[in-house]
């Protein structure tokens, strides 16, 4: 089994351009005009269209999915996010993870790491911060796990 420890970071940057936060917001249901509509947006506090929470908090999941499964099963069982600012079109972000806890977790086979994220612009001004608690365990299609 791979094994991952406290301290270990992994993040990855992303632009955030009006298709993808228009397509984003029609995959997940969000109908929020600020997602959609320029024109409306633009006469809003945010001066354009800004990117669902969800898109933001989608793309964070997904890089713990990605990094925790090189080599082993992984599931979350626990996210939290919060919204800080909002994101405009046009805008690239970091988006960043960091294991705080890796705790053994015999009855389940395998172990919780636990994580603290963020979202963060060039200047390092916060727009999301995030943590997560997944379930580690060998990958059940590798023989030598078993």
């Amino acid at each position: 089994m791979t094994t991952y420890h406290v301290g270990e970071c992994f993040s990855r940057e992303i632009t955030f351009d009006a298709h993808s936060i228009r397509s984003f917001a029609t995959l997940a249901g969000d109908h929020n005009p600020l997602h959609h509509d320029q024109a409306y947006a633009s006469r809003s506090r945010f001066g354009g269209l800004i990117a669902s929470g969800t898109q933001y908090g989608a793309l964070l999941m997904g890089m713990v999915g990605t990094h925790l499964t090189r080599g082993t099963m992984a599931l979350g069982v626990e996210f939290s996010l919060r919204c800080r600012k909002a994101v405009r079109a046009g805008q690239t972000l970091r988006l960043e993870w960091t294991i705080t806890a890796v705790e053994p977790k015999p009855t389940l086979g395998g172990d919780f790491v636990r994580l603290k994220g963020r979202m963060v612009d060039a200047g390092g001004i916060t727009y999301l911060t995030a943590s997560a608690t997944c379930l580690v365990t060998p990958d059940a299609a590798d023989p030598a796990s078993l």
